[in-house]
């Protein structure tokens, strides 16, 4: 009997010590995938860093499956939290280890909110095939709805083709009169490129619910109707939710003289200064660098005029050495006034290179002659139909940085109608 206790001692101090090294699997999984989570849109990232973090994750992922039960246990307590990033880790794990009850249970709290349902998306996107795909079907056959809308999604990110059911879903009357998956099945028609599903969009149009009609003419857009653009005005005017995909979109279709104008009524909101930036950018218009070397004087503004500058010519700042390479320390000679200590979030310009902007100016005053007028640029090629474009789109996604990535998709999306919408968040090695 004392042998049998010391060795149930024993092996509850290994359990024990054991124990620590799964949590830390666990905390270091949560914590990358949240780094994922914001570099899939940072600048400084590209498709060979993606696979970098992706394979740190899939390390810390593996650790946890050594002990599958143990590490169970650790997850379902972060659960309780309700963060996308316990949802992923939990999520990958239980769908690894193949046990019903704790999938069900990553299931319920993942879709407890739009917040969570994130992290459960992104498991699932994240998974091989083989251990996900019947349950996308069970989703797709449930009777919940909300499981409908997650299977969506999650075909979205895998940008795998449901097929019959989304042709299904959008003939339901109970489907078409729930908002979130009625929008989401909108959506998934132009990422995928479903052409047979037309008459679905142009019902969207007309549905009345705003979220409804945004992504049915965004998709209908993809599909090649171009013409259409203007309808989303409002969408890429005014603060929304759609604001920012609608003037991704908008802005590269528009003709030249029309975005223009829409730019001109961005402007004269005072407080649209960055927006302007950016859909000068997602213009591509060449004759705007010289007022973009401008807003580099603005010191709010200097990077992401930087940033926009190198989107239409090509010029990358970096490796031209066009930033300033040093930044005075100021530490000592500015007043503190405890901004350090507010909670501030990471921002969009974080990571951006400070332009040289006198240097930008003479290089332009240089090279602006073999920029064309009246044409549309992405990092330095004009965007028109062509085998050249095209090579250099797909160029930019499998070499550019995470954003000039995204921007990359939509514009090859764009310029080839049976192209499907390219991820740029998949999985690093993946692409």
């Amino acid at each position: 009997m004392l042998f049998m206790t010391t060795e149930a001692a024993f092996s509850r101090n290994l359990v024990g010590l054991y124990g620590h090294i799964h949590e830390r699997y666990a905390d270091d999984a949560t914590f990358l995938w949240l780094l994922r989570d914001l570099a899939v849109s940072q600048p400084h990232y590209n498709v060979t860093d993606l696979a970098e973090l992706d394979g740190r994750i899939d390390a810390q992922l593996d650790g946890l499956m050594t002990a599958p039960e143990e590490s169970w246990a650790i997850c379902a307590d972060a659960l309780e939290l309700l963060q996308p990033d316990a949802v992923f880790t939990a999520a990958v794990l239980a769908f690894r280890s193949l046990d019903i009850r704790h999938i069900q249970q990553v299931v319920e709290a993942g879709m407890s909110s739009d917040h969570t349902v994130r992290g459960l998306v992104a498991a699932m996107a994240w998974l091989p095939g083989r251990l996900v795909h019947s349950w996308i079907k069970k989703f797709l056959t449930s009777k919940d709805l909300n499981h409908k809308y997650l299977a969506l999604a999650v075909c979205s990110a895998r940008r795998e083709d449901p097929r019959e059911f989304l042709t299904a879903i959008l003939q339901r009357d109970d489907c078409l009169a729930h908002p979130r998956l009625y929008a989401r099945a909108l959506r998934l028609i132009g990422e995928l490129k479903r052409f047979d599903l037309l008459h679905a969009l142009r019902a969207g149009m007309v549905s009345g619910d705003k979220d409804a009609v945004f992504w049915a003419t965004w998709s209908a857009i993809l599909l090649g109707d171009k013409s259409l653009a203007t309808n989303l005005q409002i969408y890429a005017l005014n603060p929304n939710p759609h604001q920012t995909r609608a003037m991704a979109l908008c802005f590269r279709v528009l003709p030249l003289e029309t975005a223009r104008s829409w730019i001109t009524l961005l402007a004269k909101t005072p407080t649209n200064s960055r927006l302007v930036i950016t859909a000068t950018a997602y213009l591509g218009d060449p004759q705007a660098i010289n007022w973009l070397i401008a807003q580099m004087r603005i010191p709010t503004l200097t990077r992401l005029a930087g940033e926009a500058f190198t989107t239409i010519t090509g010029i990358d700042l970096q490796e031209h050495k066009l930033m300033l390479e040093e930044l005075p320390d100021l530490d000592a000679q500015l007043p503190d006034d405890g901004a350090q200590n507010e909670e501030i979030g990471l921002s969009d310009d974080e990571y951006l290179p400070f332009p040289d902007v006198n240097k930008i100016a003479a290089i332009w005053q240089k090279y602006q002659q073999r920029y064309a007028p009246a044409q549309r640029y992405f990092i330095g090629q004009i965007v028109s139909p062509g085998i050249s474009a095209s090579e250099h789109l797909r160029n930019v996604f499998a070499n550019g940085q995470q954003r000039q990535r995204q921007m990359a998709a939509l514009e090859l999306a764009l310029l080839e109608p049976a192209h499907f919408l390219l991820n740029h968040a998949a999985k690093g090695f993946n692409e």
